[in-house]
């Protein structure tokens, strides 16, 4: 099943393309990053509650993973190219709205917009880069390309994102993508072929609704669990999500024309590379989150001063992606992916001996960086390459969606584990009640012994949260070695 057969060489065309769809690639990330930054000025300027501005942020991400399988198998019956030009206008239009949004309601909704409408994009962008470059070799190199796009983004958003809102007002974070978007509306007929599934049939209300009903609510209780902890209603949420998997995939099977041949992942090849791009950004995405906090919370720093901290450790992830493709020309992906996972658990092994300075943080992250670049350029490249020519967008829209659902487990997951620490290492009578919810209220008390706790208790967190995923990814690393052989992991040459 796999597609690892050299074909026709891509020209000037095709790599001038490839520039155009690491547009879309670099704003998805930085679109994550920039929204984070606006809240406060959002909350102050809106009146919005604390619940309102976790509505901001989380309903474009609950709608972004929930559309992206939808939005695949939709490419792959109209056209890529269409979809992803008429998903970028409708994201520049919604954007717009989000800037101007006149209430916290508002905003909520323009955002939940922007979520159904970024779902077009990385499914599209993969599924006509498979369409673009069909020789192995040149496909990795532009996979690798759009991976290092959506790591930029990782590093600009802090920064572009700090330098607006320190000089504009917040809806500015949001107009920062309406440029974007029309030079890829403009650009992109002129320069973007057109690919579509020709067996294709109808699209599947049911299927649609079933992979919404599958996504939202286990994304929505693992979040109330990372907040608050094991709740019954959390459980029902993660629970009803399940459910509503099982049922898609009993109907995938019955369908004639599914959203996604599940079958597929029978494949080796597939069913590995997708689990080890899940768990994969899992960890990137869980340390992240964790980090993020250590620099702001432990250390005192600003969002921009921490966006410059944290720019090596997306610098890592570029260099490791773009390297990737040349050096599978002579070493199996296998052994790169694995030999890269076990680089990224020797950086959380380094996470685990933080201190007072930032050297120690700063080299660890970029060594778990520059370990995860290849296993994100080349799993992507495998999932996608290993799907027949007519299912690239079903399959991107597996590659898309495969690390969206392992970054938000793990941001639970691992928030949880630095949560669960951070309660417990706190000396019991010392800390007020309200410190224990959060570094972040414990800060907020300006007691220096409270603080001083509270930051040791959460290094504490942060510290066996890496020695966890310095562990795991040990163990994938072993299982890729096992699971990643020929055929379908033979070098790309």
């Amino acid at each position: 099943m796999t597609r690892t057969t050299s074909r026709a060489l891509a020209g000037r065309r095709e790599w001038i393309g490839l520039a155009v769809l690491a547009l879309p690639a670099l704003l998805a990330s930085l679109e994550l990053t920039v929204t984070n930054l606006a809240l406060p000025a959002i909350g102050a300027d809106l009146r919005a509650s604390s619940t309102q501005l976790l509505w901001i942020v989380d309903v474009y991400a609950f709608l972004l993973s929930g559309s992206l399988i939808t939005m695949g198998a939709w490419g792959d019956r109209i056209g890529r190219r269409r979809l992803l030009l008429i998903g970028a206008a409708a994201y520049g239009v919604a954007s717009v709205l989000a800037a101007y949004a006149p209430d916290a309601w508002s905003l909520i909704a323009a955002r939940a917009l922007m979520g159904v409408t970024g779902a077009t994009l990385m499914p599209s962008t993969l599924s006509l880069v498979t369409s673009m470059f069909t020789d192995s070799r040149q496909r990795a190199v532009a996979v690798g390309v759009i991976v290092a796009a959506v790591s930029a983004g990782t590093a600009i958003g802090p920064l572009a994102g700090g330098w607006l809102l320190e000089r504009f007002w917040w809806g500015s974070a949001f107009l920062a993508a309406v440029p974007v978007m029309a030079v890829l509306v403009i650009v992109g007929p002129l320069l973007l072929p057109e690919h579509r599934d020709p067996g294709g049939g109808r699209l599947d209300v049911v299927s649609s609704l079933l992979s919404l009903a599958a996504v939202l609510p286990v994304i929505y209780g693992l979040k109330q669990v990372a907040a608050g902890g094991p709740a019954p209603y959390a459980a029902v949420a993660v629970l009803a999500g399940a459910l509503a998997a099982w049922l898609f995939v009993r109907r995938q099977l019955r369908l004639p024309d599914p959203f996604i041949d599940v079958r597929l992942f029978r494949d080796r090849t597939f069913g590995a590379a997708s689990a080890t791009l899940a768990l994969g950004i899992f960890v990137l995405w869980g340390s992240n989150y964790a980090l993020a906090q250590y620099l702001q919370l432990v250390h005192g720093l600003s969002p921009l001063q921490a966006g410059l901290w944290t720019a090596p450790s997306a610098v890592g992830v570029i260099v490791g992606s773009t390297l990737a493709p040349r050096i599978v020309r002579v070493v199996r992906p296998a052994t790169v992916i694995g030999a890269g996972l076990a680089v990224s658990a020797a950086g959380f092994a380094v996470l685990t001996q933080t201190g007072g300075g930032l050297g120690v943080l700063v080299t660890g992250a970029v060594v778990v960086s520059a370990g995860l670049g290849p296993m994100m350029a080349l799993a992507t490249d495998l999932v996608i390459g290993a799907a027949p020519a007519e299912r690239a967008g079903a399959a991107a829209a597996i590659a898309s969606t495969a690390p969206q659902l392992g970054g938000a487990i793990g941001i639970a997951i691992i928030g949880s584990v630095v949560t669960a620490v951070y309660r417990a290492a706190l000396p019991p009578g010392e800390v007020p009640e309200q410190a224990r919810e959060s570094l972040h209220a414990a800060v907020g008390t300006a007691d220096p012994a409270v603080v001083a706790a509270a930051r040791a208790a959460f290094v504490d967190g942060f510290h066996l949260a890496s020695a966890i995923n310095a562990l795991l990814m040990a163990a994938i690393a072993l299982l890729v070695a096992a699971l990643l052989r020929p055929p379908g992991a033979r070098p790309l040459r």
